[in-house]
Formats: C-alpha cells, structure tokens, sequence
C-alpha cells in the first residue's frame, strides 16, 4: 500500500479519502461525493475543484468555507479540506466514478443560519487542530 507522507492540506484529503482494498478486493471505503454545498445549495459535481470538506464529508463549495463559515463546519466544529476528484476514468479494476457514482442525495445545514453564524464565530480564531 502507498505511503502517503506530509501535513498539507491535499495530503490530509488524499489520505482520508483513499479507496482502501483489502486481499479479496472487496471496498472498504469511498467517499460519498455529495452533490451540493450544504450552506448555499450550489451544484458540486465530482470533478468540483472548489468542493471543502470535514471529516465528517460534511460538503460545502469554497466560497462558503471560506467567507461564511470561515474553517468551520457548522456541523462538527471541525476545518475543511478540499474535496478529492474520483477519476472519471478507471484507471485500476473497480475504481472510478463509473464504478463507484457520487451521491445524488442532497444535504442542507441543519441549523439555522444565526445559529450557524455563532458557532462559527465562536471557534473560527481556534486552529482546527485545536477545536
């Protein structure tokens, strides 16, 4: 299995979003790849270069990451990466958007916005490793 080493951004998004097989070739993971930004409902298609997520996948367009929650998931507190892109092309047996198609259920914040915007507020200037 490929070492992926570093503590860039990318390199957090690329381990946490690996397609991990095991010796019989079942999956064990794949990201769901949710269709639109929880925040504003903006469409994020699979090959979205501005999709953020948290750990959680919670899914959000940059835009939104960025100026109205400002690194904070309103959700779990936690920060945001971008999302990687699931090749289009199966490159390896069984891996691809073909193989593995991105979710089609969209998802809405759960909270409402005053809420969202002082729980953002309140953890936006704490280092998401530090929440």
């Amino acid at each position: 299995m490929a070492q992926i080493e570093g503590n860039s951004p990318f390199v957090f998004a690329t381990r946490f979003a690996m397609i991990w097989v095991n010796r019989t070739n079942e999956t064990a993971m794949a990201l769901q790849l949710r269709p639109n930004c929880e925040y504003c409902d903006n469409d994020l298609p699979p090959n979205a270069t501005d999709a953020r997520i948290c750990s959680y996948e919670c899914t959000f367009c940059a835009d939104c990451a960025e100026n109205k929650l400002h690194n904070v998931c309103p959700n779990c507190g936690g920060g945001f990466v971008p999302r990687p892109i699931r090749p289009a092309t199966e490159r390896r047996p069984g891996v691809s958007v073909a193989k593995h198609p991105p979710s089609d259920k969209r998802v809405h914040l759960k909270y409402s916005l005053d809420d969202v915007a002082a729980h953002c507020a309140r953890w936006r200037d704490v280092p998401p490793q530090d929440r």
